[in-house]
């Protein structure tokens, strides 16, 4: 097992798993919550995974009682992952923040998340960025933004859009109202429900691997190109419209304090 940040591992499978990587978020005691550290090592980890050449599909997973609660206020308030301009492409089309859900996309080979617990924020968007996602039918889901003045920057909107109606991607965004893994399924955000989503998620995992992995990766490319023409515009605007709202909430934060 690797390990990346001591916030992320990399588990490659034997037997009849080999082919297979599993990735967990790793910051149990925190609900997975994301600081500049979880950012870092999921970036580290994507990369990683670009170069293993054997892995045939990914399952992207939480440790403990969650998926991912989202953003770390804390580390927020205390000046930790969000910088002050957001504007500088540093992973082809997206910047850091953007890129730990975005990347997921830019693998080769399919990525199946595997959601218990919350996917809050950009947990939730971390998510999305799987090719597929199998969700627990009691876990809560949220693009939560809206409760702290800001929007979905990690390239949420761009994988909303093309996962369910707009009508729906805009409640949701507007309102940050909790659904369910099965409200996500009628709503496109899931692929299916399952009561033991991580188990479910590997043996889809197994059943990838086991397929022509020149053919996968053909239709991986070829999904990837039916939807992401105009991402470049659209991550470009996400990060200017969240660099605004960001510099307005570090400002009430700092007045706060003083």
């Amino acid at each position: 097992m690797k390990s990346f940040q001591e916030r992320v591992t990399l588990q490659l499978g034997e037997g009849a798993s080999a082919g297979v990587a599993q990735v967990q978020l790793a910051r149990a005691e925190k609900m997975n919550a994301l600081d500049r550290g979880m950012f870092l090592g999921l970036a580290e980890a994507i990369e990683e995974l670009r170069g293993l050449q054997d892995v045939r599909a990914i399952v992207l997973s939480g440790v403990g009682r969650c998926f991912c609660a989202g953003i770390d206020v804390k580390s927020l308030t205390n000046g930790g992952p969000v910088p002050s301009d957001l504007a500088p492409r540093t992973h082809g089309l997206a910047n850091l923040y953007q890129h730990v859900a975005w990347g997921w996309r830019t693998l080769p080979v399919p990525v199946i998340a595997a959601v218990h617990g919350v996917a809050f924020g950009g947990g939730l968007q971390i998510a999305l960025g799987a090719d597929l996602r199998i969700v627990a039918p009691d876990a809560r889901l949220s693009v939560m933004e809206i409760k702290h003045g800001l929007i979905p920057d990690m390239a949420g909107v761009a994988r909303m859009v093309a996962l369910c109606r707009d009508d729906r991607a805009r409640e949701l965004t507007f309102t940050g109202r909790e659904i369910s893994g099965e409200e996500a399924v009628r709503y496109g955000l899931a692929t299916q429900v399952n009561a033991d989503p991580l188990a479910e998620a590997t043996r889809l995992a197994v059943e990838i691997a086991s397929k022509s992995p020149q053919a996968i990766r053909a239709g991986k490319r070829l999904f990837n190109l039916a939807f992401d023409r105009d991402t470049k515009a659209l991550l470009e605007a996400e990060a200017a419209e969240q660099a605004d709202l960001l510099g307005a909430l570090l400002a009430t934060f700092g007045a706060a304090r003083a």
